[in-house]
């Protein structure tokens, strides 16, 4: 009989304290056929080399390529691939509202130990999606962590930290905006067209939060 592990297409990552019920990635688990959220063992003191063993080995376990889905510190975690072999298996990432460690260590002292901000630039295509007024990371260094990760990058205007608080329970507009990085992510132009792509893309889609 195949594994769970082995049947799933889409990893979701959520940040700390996990993602709880009501949250957009656990509607996505339920709603999307071959979704998966990586568990892990302590959602609320997060360690980096504990978090990525974990996610490492889930992608591991696929019988084919994953495509990662990460929220906050879940982002961070997918950046934390970049040089580990491991990467080769992913064949690209959507990231919504990634954290600023500095800011998050601040706003949560003594929890995290994830170390320093990862900035290297992604091996695998990514779309990061960002809030104008998100409280974890301020737009102007959002679009800077971007540039370095090699990402094309959405903001959705203000919209929080783009979780329950901020009024993202079920949010079918985050399918649709993966559907366009597989369209269009594997794509030779993808580099050097991806922010123009991504906007005008979103602007004439409709997308909104549901």
């Amino acid at each position: 009989m195949t594994s769970l592990a082995s049947e799933v297409e889409v990893l979701i990552l959520p940040g700390l304290n996990g993602s709880p019920d009501g949250h957009w990635q656990r509607y996505w688990a339920l709603d999307q056929a071959g979704s998966r959220v990586v568990e892990q063992d302590d959602w609320t003191c997060p360690s980096l080399e504990s978090w990525r063993a974990r996610l490492e080995d889930e992608i591991a376990a696929a019988d084919d390529d994953i495509w990662l889905v990460g929220h906050s510190l879940g982002c961070i975690l997918a950046a934390n691939l970049a040089e580990r072999p491991i990467a080769s298996r992913v064949r690209g990432a959507l990231l919504v509202a990634p954290c600023d460690l500095e800011t998050t260590e601040k706003m949560h002292p003594c929890v995290i130990k994830f170390g320093a901000m990862p900035l290297k630039r992604l091996p695998f295509p990514s779309l990061v999606v960002g809030s104008l007024d998100d409280p974890y990371m301020s737009i102007d260094l959002l679009r800077l962590t971007a540039r370095a990760w090699g990402s094309a990058l959405v903001d959705i205007g203000a919209a929080g930290h783009i979780n329950i608080a901020s009024g993202f329970g079920h949010w079918q507009a985050g399918y649709a905006l993966l559907e366009l990085l597989k369209s269009q992510g594997e794509g030779p132009a993808f580099n050097c067209a991806a922010d123009r792509f991504f906007s005008s893309a979103l602007a004439g889609s409709g997308l909104a939060m549901n």
